[in-house]
């Protein structure tokens, strides 16, 4: 079937492109996932160690070198520490990992742009798909912790997918608008890389919102990634019911931003070609 028979920019056209070559999709994102681990000598673990260190890192860094806490005294503040920061730290590797990779999509699959004939509005899932693999994983290590510092895991731990929707919706049109973007202006993958750097430190993550000034709870509450990390935590960690309300106008909002992604996608892809 020719994959631009359907080239429209209707949003009925962005979910049928996505149950259309939902198969290829998947194929692909199975592909990018091995092909980061392929020829290392732990391979796919690498999914696992990783998140680990990182978390071990940051923990000392900020519990021992800066002795920061989470409003909790003793000791075991820095295993709740831990536990805040790693549920922060997953949701803001979703949107990072698509924001660094995004711009470079096309740029280096210019075979699928010249010579094959390609749905090529698929290629911007990928990185999304990955991330929420490598999220998957870290969600498993997360549970792992949480049975040795609190002894059990909240019910609410299956709701960590509803929460983690409307981001999901919100950054594949992200990722369609950053493809795009990427063919036409080089300079968007630089950009990219130091507003993912500017997200981690501006989002509740080493911290919670109660530690910053009144004045600036704002500023921070204006970020996408704020929203979604609260609710994770709330679900993950305080085995409370996510605000539902909230999240439906996230989502609504985030079925506008992907339109739009893809949107400016499809109008913008007869010229990949031309610039490549």
């Amino acid at each position: 079937m020719n994959p631009h028979a359907l080239n429209t920019v209707a949003p009925r056209a962005m979910v049928v492109h996505l149950w259309r070559y939902r198969e290829l999709i998947a194929r692909l994102i199975k592909r990018d996932v091995l092909g980061r681990y392929k020829g290392s000598l732990l391979g796919l673990a690498w999914s696992f160690v990783t998140p680990i260190i990182m978390l071990v890192i940051y923990t000392f860094v900020f519990t021992v070198v800066f002795n920061a806490r989470w409003g909790v005294g003793g000791e075991e503040s820095k295993g709740v520490f831990a536990l805040q920061l790693f549920a922060g730290l997953i949701v803001h590797g979703i949107l990072a990992e698509v924001l660094t990779r995004s711009p470079s999509l096309i740029l280096t699959n210019t075979n699928y742009v010249k010579k094959v004939v390609f749905p090529l509005e698929i290629l911007p899932l990928v990185p999304l798909g990955s991330a929420l693999f490598h999220a998957a994983v870290s969600s498993l290590v997360l549970i792992l912790a949480q049975l040795v510092v609190l002894g059990s895991v909240p019910w609410t731990f299956w709701m960590l997918p509803l929460v983690l929707l409307p981001l999901m919706v919100l950054t594949m049109g992200i990722s369609w608008l950053l493809a795009s973007l990427g063919v036409f202006l080089r300079d968007i993958g630089q950009t990219m890389g130091l507003i993912a750097t500017m997200l981690l430190f501006l989002s509740p993550i080493f911290y919670p919102i109660s530690a910053l000034p009144e004045n600036f709870h704002g500023v921070i509450h204006a970020n996408p990634l704020t929203f979604i990390i609260e609710q994770a935590r709330i679900v993950l960690l305080e085995g409370q019911l996510p605000n539902i309300s909230g999240l439906l106008k996230y989502l609504a909002v985030s079925l506008v931003v992907a339109w739009l992604g893809f949107a400016w996608f499809q109008k913008t892809r007869k010229g990949f070609a031309d610039v490549l």
